[in-house]
Order: structure tokens, then sequence, then C-alpha cells
């Protein structure tokens, strides 16, 4: 019987990596200023625009926009043909307090949130992952490398 077998992987200018490295880079911001910061944020990224939305409480202060468009530019987008440009791109903030309810809920080590994860390792390659996504991820790795050295159109 045969068998086909996907996997995806995108480079860090995908939308979704930009978000998850935008919220990355603010989560760190947060605790390394207050180790205590308690920090839920969702980012959407289009063309042109990063919205930062969600609930935090902290006693710090953190730039957001400057954060954001540091991930961005670090990424490399810095130049507006290419559809985003970190220096002109909008950055939307609407951050509201944690709601007293979920604070209560969360111990001095715990997350507001709960989630069910599901996963496997696999003997196919050696970092044990299936693989489908071990040579997707590969790929992109070398896209990458290759197109930040500019040996990539």
């Amino acid at each position: 019987m045969y068998t086909l077998r996907m996997a995806e992987s995108v480079t860090e200018g995908h939308p979704d990596k930009i978000a998850d490295q935008i919220a990355d880079a603010l989560l760190d911001e947060f605790l390394k200023k207050d180790p205590y910061s308690r920090v839920s944020l969702e980012i959407m990224v289009t063309t042109g625009l990063v919205i930062v939305g969600g609930e935090l409480s902290t006693e710090s202060y953190v730039d957001i926009p400057r954060v954001a468009r540091n991930v961005i530019k670090d990424i490399g987008y810095t130049r507006p043909e290419l559809g985003f440009d970190a220096d002109t791109c909008a950055v939307i903030q609407s951050i509201d307090e944690q709601s007293p309810e979920i604070a209560l809920g969360i111990s001095a080590e715990g997350a507001g949130d709960t989630a069910i994860v599901v996963g496997y390792a696999s003997k196919e390659a050696p970092n044990l992952m299936p693989w489908p996504i071990t040579l997707a991820h590969k790929i992109t790795k070398r896209i990458s490398e290759y197109r930040k050295i500019g040996n990539f159109p």
C-alpha cells in the first residue's frame, strides 16, 4: 500500500513565524524587567500591520512597537518594496490588565491557559521526528541561510 506523507515548514518571514517571534521577544522583555509578569498576548501579522492584543499583569513597561519592529528588522524586512517594512509598518496595541478571575487561578509558577498537546517520537530520523517534517525543516533552514547571505532571489 502506498502512503503519501507531507509536512510544512515555513521560514522566519512567514506571518505566523513573525507573530511567534514577536510574542517570544515581548515575553522575554517583560520577564527581564519583571520576572513575575503574567503575559497572555496574541499577535497577528499581515502586510504592513502588526496587531498585539491580550492581557497582562506586570510592574514593568515594555515599548511594544519598538520590540515588534526590532524583530521585523532582524528578519530582514527593511525595505517598503518587500511589502513589509520594520520602519513604516503599523503596530496596533489592544492590551488589558489581566482579569482578577484568571489571576486568582494561577499559581506563582503556573500559566493561565490550559491545553492538551499530543505528539510522538519517531525512529525515522536522528532527531526523533518523522522524516517529512525533518526534511521540510532542513529545506527551509537552507533556504533561509541562502537568503541571508544573498545567494537566493
